[in-house]
């Protein structure tokens, strides 16, 4: 089975991956981690600014990188065959052209359980992943006192 998994770096994060690995352990699964990163300023319509900015942006991009990359090892060290992707742009969309082009089985989203004035105000990533993909998506609750995943 091959899984595409969103990981956003979160608090929440941490358990999220536990969950994963479990799962993708008793499916004996193929991952794909996918970080979306922000996009470059001049994406959305923004100039690019000073350089303090741009060295900022730089600084958070590798962080992110560092981080993907030992969530991966550390599924690799569990046995999995893992590959770690980032990528810029819209969240949504990046998730499911990624799924698309890499013809995924299943992607796993943290879901986060913010408020309907949150989702109304930012949206929400597991929703929208839900509403437009084409495969089956696994949403991993991370919030409250819930341990076990939700099957949507």
């Amino acid at each position: 089975m091959k899984i595409l998994v969103s990981v956003d770096f979160s608090e929440a994060t941490e358990k999220f991956m536990k969950t994963v690995e479990d799962v993708a352990l008793a499916l004996s699964a193929r991952l794909w981690l996918l970080h979306v990163a922000e996009p470059e300023p001049d994406f959305v319509g923004f100039k690019i600014g000073p350089k303090y900015i741009r060295d900022f942006r730089s600084e958070m991009f590798h962080s992110e990188h560092r981080q993907l990359q030992a969530f991966a090892e550390r599924l690799r060290k569990a046995g999995l065959e893992t590959t770690a992707l980032l990528v810029q742009g819209a969240t949504v969309e990046c998730i499911l052209k990624e799924a698309s082009k890499l013809d995924v089985d299943m992607i796993v989203l943290g879901s986060h359980g913010r408020g309907a004035i949150h989702r109304l105000m930012a949206g929400c990533v597991s929703e929208a992943v839900l509403r437009k993909s084409e495969c089956p998506v696994f949403v991993v609750p991370t919030h409250g006192h819930h341990t076990s995943p939700a099957v949507v």
